[in-house]
């Protein structure tokens, strides 16, 4: 099984998230002080080694993995949702594509 990020990175990659989440005011959320403690409790001392602490980062793991791709899925729906309706032309544009046309000129391309 491949190795997951260190604990502080993938605390750090949450934070990151709940701060694009909150704005600026995402200390104050119970998500950031959620997310504080069950690092602080879950972490690796010399005198501990628990299988919980690796459970708790496989979790973190996926929920940063869950919190990144429902940003980015916003993002691109922002972008690309359809605010009326649009000619073919046009969405192909959008994604970079240009619509075929016929050699000849044959009277219905532009």
């Amino acid at each position: 099984m491949a190795s997951l990020a260190s604990p502080l990175r993938l605390c750090r990659g949450i934070l990151r998230e709940i701060r694009a989440i909150k704005g600026l005011e995402y200390k104050q959320s119970l998500a950031y002080n959620y997310v504080l403690d069950q690092f602080r409790k879950n972490q690796i001392t010399g005198e501990r080694y628990c299988r919980a602490q690796e459970e708790a980062l496989h979790a973190s793991h996926s929920y940063l993995c869950l919190l990144t791709s429902t940003r980015q899925h916003m993002a691109l729906y922002d972008m690309y949702h359809g605010k009326g309706q649009r000619d073919t032309e046009e969405m192909a544009g959008i994604v970079g594509l240009r619509l075929p046309t016929q050699p000849g000129g044959k009277g219905w391309e532009k």
